[in-house]
């Protein structure tokens, strides 16, 4: 599993003109599934988003996390984290069928709202547009 995580000011996913989610100071998430990804994976990475301490304290170092920032999360699908790029047109044979990658992805959307945070999101397989006002700009890469 792979998420690419990024600190925003504020960010929000569109759907055929329409806003289906919105958020204010907080992560975007994208997030893509491995075809041997398990549940277990789900949860790591659920807890690694939830706990990444990238917001700063008075002392304007990152050190505060998620929580105690009043972060929220706006959680998109995005199986194009898994492109094999060895030629100049990318496959995507190691990203998760649907049958595998929704219930990953509604996992780890599931644990984070466990945990206390506003999660909105995107649609698995919609043609989305994702806005976003980069803070910092602060981009994690997390590999499970």
């Amino acid at each position: 599993m792979r998420a690419v995580v990024t600190r925003v000011k504020n960010a929000s996913v569109t759907i055929d003109g329409k806003i289906k989610g919105e958020i204010g100071q907080g992560f975007l998430v994208l997030l893509g599934v491995h075809k041997d990804d398990t549940e277990e994976q789900a949860g790591w990475v659920a807890d690694r988003i939830c706990g990444l301490r990238v917001f700063e304290d008075a002392d304007g170092k990152m050190n505060v996390s998620p929580a105690d920032a009043g972060a929220e999360l706006l959680i998109v699908s995005q199986f194009t984290l898994y492109a094999d790029v060895s030629s100049r047109r990318p496959g995507f044979t190691d990203a998760a069928r649907p049958d595998v990658a929704i219930p990953l992805y509604e996992l780890v959307i599931s644990e984070c709202r466990n945990r206390g945070f506003n999660v909105e999101t995107g649609e698995f397989g919609a043609d989305m547009q994702v806005e976003s006002v980069n803070d910092g700009p602060v981009t994690i890469v997390i590999d499970r």
